[in-house]
């Protein structure tokens, strides 16, 4: 199977718009001689231990929740384990490609899965996300003839850079009505040129336009459990579906171990910007600092952490069937087991 058919597969199950802007999301390293994809290799993290494994199997693509290339870089040199990695993975042919945040958010995700644990509830999505066009800006004028509006468009076409520009028109016996949408970048020269112009400079109006959420898809998940379960069941659900022997627990605020659980709030690895000011008994999540975890306690809101991969590994199995019912037979995809989190309680 060519890698470009394995990563529309990718893409299907769940779309990089998905991921968060500040992510680095995708293909991240390509070799430069092409071939056929016949065994894929799936990891929460990209080590040297990981890259041991894939080279022993002869893999031809690695997928890593978190992307080993993330901040830009200038050179590749040896210095740097995370570049010759990279470097290794080049040499061998093996391709990478990284899914992090766009695994987050879609529906039946990392969250829906970490959130699942706890029980079945009514679950909703704590940070939406959003979907819709590139065009932010819906700008409304009017002009006096086609022969203005031909010349205008010519103009508002030069100032976006090619994309294209949405027009609606509404002729009318004295004048024509346009409505233009536009990128944000786009808008300030868009503008410029419309108060060149006399018609549009004095019935300018400009609407910011928002994009509508994608339900379902979004950061973290909050649960009304349908069956509210003690702090301790919590804890002890967590450790089966995290396939864990310790957690880190802290009580909230006027909480026992048997005090009740009825509305969980989870977000897979470092949740504390995601779960802030959230209303729920309990948060589970990897990491918080130590100030965010004593603000929820204030709040009288228990936190379990459990490390930040430790949050996210388990559902590289429930990925692997997905991925593999979608792939042929000739196609073999394996969990890492040399993957792990660098932490230990010892």
């Amino acid at each position: 199977m060519e890698l470009k058919e394995v990563l529309q597969v990718m893409e299907q199950l769940a779309p990089l718009s998905l991921a968060e802007s500040w992510d680095n999301v995708g293909l991240l390293l390509e070799p430069s001689k092409s071939r056929f994809v016949k065994s894929i290799l799936l990891t929460n993290d990209l080590t040297d231990a990981v890259m041991e494994e894939a080279e022993a199997m002869s893999c031809d693509l690695i997928i890593s929740y978190h992307p080993p290339l993330f901040r830009p870089i200038k050179r590749l040199v040896q210095k740097d384990w995370k570049q010759r990695l990279a470097i290794r993975a080049l040499e061998a042919g093996i391709a990478i490609f990284s899914p992090h945040t766009s695994w987050d958010s879609v529906k039946g995700g990392v969250n829906d899965w970490l959130v699942g644990g706890l029980g079945s509830g009514q679950v909703s999505v704590l940070s939406q996300a959003l979907v819709g066009p590139s065009h932010s800006h819906k700008m409304e004028f009017t002009v006096k003839s086609s022969e203005e509006l031909n010349a205008i468009t010519n103009e508002l076409k030069a100032c976006d850079r090619g994309s294209s520009l949405h027009y609606v028109c509404r002729p009318d016996s004295s004048e024509i009505h346009v409505s233009v949408t536009c990128s944000d970048s786009a808008l300030t020269p868009s503008v410029q040129t419309l108060l060149r112009h006399n018609a549009p400079s004095q019935s300018l109006s400009i609407l910011k336009l928002e994009k509508p959420p994608l339900l379902g898809h979004g950061q973290g998940r909050l649960s009304v459990l349908d069956e509210p379960i003690s702090v301790e069941s919590a804890i002890q659900k967590m450790k089966s579906h995290l396939g864990l022997r310790h957690l880190r627990l802290a009580l909230g605020s006027g909480r026992t171990l048997e005090s009740s659980v009825c509305a969980a709030a989870v977000c897979a690895g470092s949740g504390a910007s995601v779960l802030n000011g959230v209303k729920a008994d309990l948060y589970v999540t990897g990491e918080m600092s130590h100030h965010e975890v004593l603000d929820a306690v204030a709040n009288g809101t228990s936190v379990i952490l459990s490390d930040h991969s430790n949050s996210e590994r388990g559902f590289l199995s429930v990925f692997k069937e997905r991925l593999s019912v979608r792939l042929p037979d000739s196609v073999a995809v394996v969990v890492s087991r040399a993957d792990k989190d660098p932490l230990q309680v010892v």
